[in-house]
């Protein structure tokens, strides 16, 4: 019987069989899935591969498990894209630590395919298991050769001896939303393959079959409801990034969360039945109190030492929380989605701008506060540009259909879009879903020509956006800003954000982009509020190499040269800084990690805070006061605060 009981730090049962507890499993496993981001986040279970680490090598090697057989540890897919450190390091970096964590077999993933097949070569050569996909084949590679030269099936034999068969099975799906594919490759029907090969293993001598499947959970569900009860005892998900459990058939089917921030432990016994198991399922969350492995620890420091004190800089500041969570951005509008169509579309002045919702990658809200560089790198990590090209309203009402056709699954075509509205009815057939679409508040007229603003890899009818192909991709829209002109998302954010400071500018920032983002700065403010920082800007300081801090505004404050309100230099920094670091230029931390005052201004209000309470003063001081509100801005930066229009309108039940 299924239960959600808490045994202890972050774990919790998810299933039991009911066993009496004195016998030791016949087999033992750890099952994982869609690995990104190798550090912690700041919200639980806040994930991260070293505290990941501690309870892999806990359930392999704690005392407890004296005696049993030796854990298998099975994986299904996506570790090498998308994150901050794969765009540098095109998923080498996950090499080591997925061995680490004792891999034995892993499924396929569609992002372990984005950087071409011929990088995920070198990576699979370097892993210490096999990749298997059994229903996706390459000719061109031999007569039943699965694509990436990997495995179809393997077969792992326990420590006891128990011979245990895994079938790698993905979903037609998401082949289309891959960048670069082999020609000719042949789909097989997860559910027939899983047919063919089940018995074939048995035969082969295997006790129990599982299939390792990346693939979304309604077509794991066909999966199970297809296949003849018995060919299967465990169906590991992975491509939903959800942690869930259900029996179908007779077939267990789970999926392990995401991010090194979940994992599923499991024991099976050989059930009374003659060739039935019985399974008791534990969910592992990756808590803060977790320890951290130290090896990992220290493999992980050594990974993005390189990256860390760039990706640490401030570059913005956010007064409402952005939500960046699957569950919202792939199923409805979102308030950041919002902002980033908007830049986009006025960054280039088309008439509306669409973004595939798989772009949004944080799957988290980001709390109002500073916004730092890795928040926006993690967030918007590829590395294909911004594109603009011209359709019909007919075209755009198809992208539209497209994007709403798989609701409610999690599916990243789902829309997020500036400059248009519309509503969908999820009860309608998909195809036919669209209503009361508007471009710019006009009714859409489906012959007429509009300019859109989205990504390359939706101008190349990925994620089923057939509608927008280019012409030079065999399709009708014409480009009019094609990618090698066009800007990552991730650089036009951080101008954006750029155009919002008050202290400093890069270098770089000259009058045609001051006079850019002034425009598409007062765009966005139509929609989005932006804050002003707490302190207010009284003149300009002279040009130097650092804008002084010190020269006016105390209002009676204990001590005026140190604490006095924040002036702004007029100009950019004089120093040899690089284009990106000098946008921070003027931009320190205190330990608090607010920025905005110098050295001297922070150690000041560390001074008067401290003989202020010693003092047994009530309140604080006035030089203080401004960081009493924490959702205040500070004083280097103005602050978004986006908001949903209800430019997508679900007519029917909406899903939470």
């Amino acid at each position: 019987m299924a239960r959600s009981q808490e045994t202890g730090d972050g774990e919790s049962v998810t299933y039991s069989s009911g066993h009496s507890g004195d016998s030791a499993p016949d087999l033992r496993f750890i099952h994982y899935n869609d690995v990104y981001h190798v550090e912690p986040g700041s919200r639980e279970p806040v994930g991260g591969i070293a505290r990941f680490q501690t309870l892999c090598n806990y359930y392999a090697k704690d005392e407890k498990s004296a005696g049993q057989p030796e854990l298998l540890t099975l994986f299904s897919g996506d570790a090498f894209n998308p994150s901050l450190e794969s765009s540098v390091t095109k998923g080498s970096h996950m090499v080591p630590l997925l061995n680490a964590t004792g891999i034995n077999a892993a499924c396929l993933g569609n992002h372990d395919l984005d950087f071409g097949m011929e990088q995920f070569g070198h990576l699979s050569k370097r892993c210490t298991f096999p990749w298997l996909v059994a229903n996706v084949l390459d000719p061109a590679l031999g007569e039943n050769v699965p694509m990436g030269n990997c495995k179809r099936t393997v077969m792992l034999t326990a420590s006891n001896g128990i011979k245990v068969g895994i079938i790698g099975l993905v979903e037609r799906e998401w082949l289309a939303t891959l960048n670069s594919l082999p020609p000719n490759l042949k789909y097989l029907s997860a559910s027939a393959t899983a047919a063919e090969l089940a018995p074939k293993l048995r035969e082969q001598g295997a006790e129990i079959v599982i299939a390792l499947s990346h693939q979304r959970q309604p077509n794991d569900d066909k999966l199970a409801t297809n296949i003849p009860p018995g060919t299967l005892d465990l169906i590991l998900g992975g491509h939903d990034h959800t942690y869930t459990h259900s029996i179908i058939n007779g077939t267990h089917l789970l999926r392990s969360g995401t991010d090194f921030k979940n994992l599923s432990y499991i024991e099976a016994r050989r059930s009374p039945s003659p060739g039935k198991w019985t399974f008791d399922i534990l969910r592992r969350d990756v808590v803060g109190s977790t320890p951290e492995d130290p090896a990992t620890l220290q493999t992980v420091d050594k990974l993005t030492s390189a990256l860390k004190a760039k990706m640490s800089k401030p570059i913005g500041f956010t007064a409402a929380p952005l939500d960046a969570r699957f569950t919202t951005v792939r199923r409805r509008e979102s308030n950041l989605g919002n902002l980033v169509c908007d830049i986009m579309r006025l960054h280039y002045a088309a008439d509306c701008a669409l973004m595939a919702a798989g772009t949004i990658r944080g799957d988290q809200v980001y709390p109002p506060g500073v916004l730092r560089m890795r928040d926006i790198m993690n967030c918007f990590p590829f590395e294909d540009p911004c594109v603009v090209v011209r359709v019909t309203g007919s075209a755009l009402v198809a992208a539209l259909e497209n994007g709403v056709s798989t609701y409610p699954a999690l599916e990243g075509r789902f829309p997020q879009v500036s400059g248009l509205s519309f509503a969908f009815d999820p009860a309608l057939p998909a195809g036919s879903r669209c209503s009361a679409v508007c471009v710019a508040g006009e009714p859409l007229e489906p012959e007429r020509e509009y300019t859109c603003c989205t990504r390359e890899y939706m101008i190349r009818g990925k994620d089923g956006f057939t509608s927008l192909l280019s012409k030079e991709n065999g399709g009708q829209a014409e480009c009019v800003v094609d990618e090698e002109n066009g800007v990552l998302i991730s650089t036009l954010l951080r101008q954006y954000f750029m155009s919002l400071r008050v202290l400093g500018r890069w270098r770089m920032w000259g009058g045609e982009l001051e006079g850019l983002w002034e425009r598409v700065g007062r765009g966005v403010q139509e929609v989005h509020p932006v804050t002003e920082p707490s302190s207010p800007v009284e003149g300009k300081a002279p040009p130097a190499k650092r804008a002084r801090r010190d020269g006016g505004g105390n209002e009676g404050n204990a001590l005026p040269s140190l604490v006095g309100k924040a002036q702004v230099s007029s100009q950019p920094p004089a120093d040899g800084e690089d284009a990106e670091s000098s946008c921070s230029s003027d931009v320190e931390e205190d330990d608090a990690g607010e920025s905005g005052a110098s050295r001297e201004h922070v150690l000041a209000r560390k001074v008067v805070r401290k003989w202020w309470r010693l003092a047994g003063l009530k309140g604080q001081p006035a030089c203080c006061a401004e960081r009493a509100d924490e959702g205040a801005c500070p004083a280097w930066a103005r602050g978004v605060a986006p908001r949903v229009e209800g430019r997508i309108v679900c007519l029917g039940e909406e899903v939470e």
